[in-house]
């Protein structure tokens, strides 16, 4: 397990786990609980430090999430963000109100030389607020080390205490120097060591699945994406043969995938791999659906009804192992979180799964720790580094109802759009890179004819953590090359354009 950690106190704002993911880029593990775990879990913790998150309440409202006084008593440093920041003051005994002048986005901040919590830090600096209160009043034995021209306390602390907050989000990238403020809280004032790393996690993971699992028989469901292929090989590593992965083959995957999975996985790590061949009967269940909530939701039952199927087959089975990873859950509402979009490993199951319980040993992890993970037990760097994939595959890549004739154009298109990317040497810089067939069709003219075709979409972001993301500015000669190729080699598709939409307002995926 585990020996040093710090806990990120959830109050529910859209933030929080990216403050977990840049802890863990200091090499210290993050653990994140919800602001209604009790005080006893918190205390077994043996935390290092304690991280109060943002929220968009008020403390002052008798419904906000709040906790006991006590854990400012349990002499554990503790750090306030945001709102965290002002249930600090207000559990002290400081006043938060509302603020005359709102601060959203980039703000100008003058920061204390004295305050441990900015060492190395420029004292005139930039830092990304988000409020509508601010602390007014400050409690006993605190002092100001933060303002900006709207805020006389941006920052403020007590180090006697170790209790130390800022209005502002140190996690966000729109605040250049947070890291090396949470690096300060971690190491300067929680005495962190950092020896937290991704062979350490892999190797803990193991060992836990091994004595979890025992003699016990499990099924892994292998989409064929990085996610599930990591998860896959992770319980392999711990049970061997114990484990049979079924892949699901739904007629749903990108160009030539299917048969690359199998090879991969059957030959060459010598794994129990069944292939279930069951185009038809996904494409029979989706047949005029065009809803994306409803494909996700027909997709993930009957990925589960597949897995039984074949548990049956096969005997008694009474783990599924699933790639569930951090943004899965978070978008599939867990929690104080607002449903986005729900994920087939998450939000979709059915009820009723006929299996003793559910095992997802990424479901910690962010995109790129999978990767590291999958790197760790071995996994080859092609394989690892596979654009990332949704379950539902090209399902939710195709606006409007799924058709044999739309899978077929939209896996041609998709295969040069990245061949095309990794010829230009970019397929390392643009973290996610696909294409989207749009339900959207055009007039065009094609060798003097006239053409009402489809228009294709291409997407491309650059990410840390697929919390957020900016849209890639791949070069026009590149976009040139691929739009003409697709043009000219792809049938029905006569317009394409590139998607410019950063996340948020907008998701990676489409759908």
């Amino acid at each position: 397990m585990v020996e040093e950690k710090v806990l990120v106190l959830d109050f529910g704002g859209q933030y929080n786990q990216l403050i977990a993911r840049r802890v863990r880029e200091q090499n210290v593990f993050a653990e994140i609980l919800p602001y209604t775990a009790g005080l006893d879990r918190i205390r077994a913790g043996n935390y290092k430090g304690i991280i109060f998150t943002g929220g968009p309440n008020s403390v002052y409202d008798e419904n906000s999430p709040r906790y006991s006084k006590e854990i400012l008593t349990l002499g554990i440093p503790i750090l306030g963000i945001c709102y965290g920041a002002q249930l600090m003051a207000y559990l002290l005994g400081g006043d938060v109100t509302p603020s005359p002048a709102r601060e959203y986005g980039k703000t100008e901040i003058v920061l204390s030389a004295d305050s441990k919590l900015f060492n190395n830090v420029t004292l005139e600096n930039t830092c990304w607020m988000s409020h509508t209160d601010f602390i007014c009043k400050l409690p006993e034995g605190f002092s100001v080390t933060g303002k900006t021209d709207n805020c006389s306390c941006a920052a403020m602390e007590n180090p006697s205490c170790g209790q130390y907050a800022v209005q502002f989000h140190p996690e966000v990238m729109h605040t250049p120097q947070g890291s090396i403020m949470l690096h300060n809280f971690l190491f300067d004032i929680c005495g962190c060591r950092g020896d937290w790393v991704m062979s350490a996690f892999v190797e803990e993971s193991i060992v836990r699945l091994r004595t979890k699992i025992g003699d016990k028989k499990v099924l892994c469901a292998m989409s064929g994406g990085v996610d599930s292929s990591v998860a896959a090989m992770m319980i392999h590593k711990a049970v061997g043969k114990q484990l049979t992965c079924i892949f699901v083959d739904h007629g749903l995957l990108r160009k030539n995938e299917g048969d690359m999975v199998e090879t991969v996985f059957k030959k060459e790590f010598d794994m129990n791999l069944i292939r279930v061949n069951c185009q038809k009967r996904f494409l029979d269940r989706l047949a005029g659906v065009s809803d994306p909530e409803t494909k996700r939701k027909i997709i993930g039952e009957e990925f589960i009804r597949v897995f039984e199927e074949e548990a049956n087959k096969i005997g008694t089975v009474d783990y599924l192992v699933q790639g569930t990873i951090y943004p899965d859950v978070i978008e599939s509402g867990v929690g104080d979180a607002a449903v986005i979009k729900s994920h087939h490993n998450v939000g979709g199951l059915p009820d009723d799964i006929a299996f003793k319980e559910l095992i997802e040993p990424l479901r910690d992890l962010f995109k790129d720790e999978v990767r590291k993970a999958g790197v760790e037990l071995g996994i080859p760097d092609d394989l690892v580094w596979r654009q990332p994939f949704p379950g539902p595959g090209l399902a939710i890549r195709i606006m409007g109802e799924i058709t044999e004739q739309k899978l077929s154009v939209l896996r041609d298109a998709d295969a040069i759009f990245r061949e095309e990317i990794k010829k230009a040497g970019l397929d390392r810089d643009i973290n996610q890179y696909f294409a989207v067939l749009t339900n959207v069709r055009s007039v065009g003219v094609m060798g003097d004819g006239r053409t009402y075709d489809y228009m294709l979409a291409l997407r491309g972001v650059t990410t840390s953590d697929f919390m957020t993301a900016d849209f890639a500015r791949i070069p026009y000669e590149v976009l040139d090359i691929c739009s003409r190729r697709i043009v000219n080699e792809v049938g029905h598709i006569n317009r394409i354009v590139y998607d410019i939409t950063s996340k948020p307002p907008a998701t990676i995926e489409w759908e």
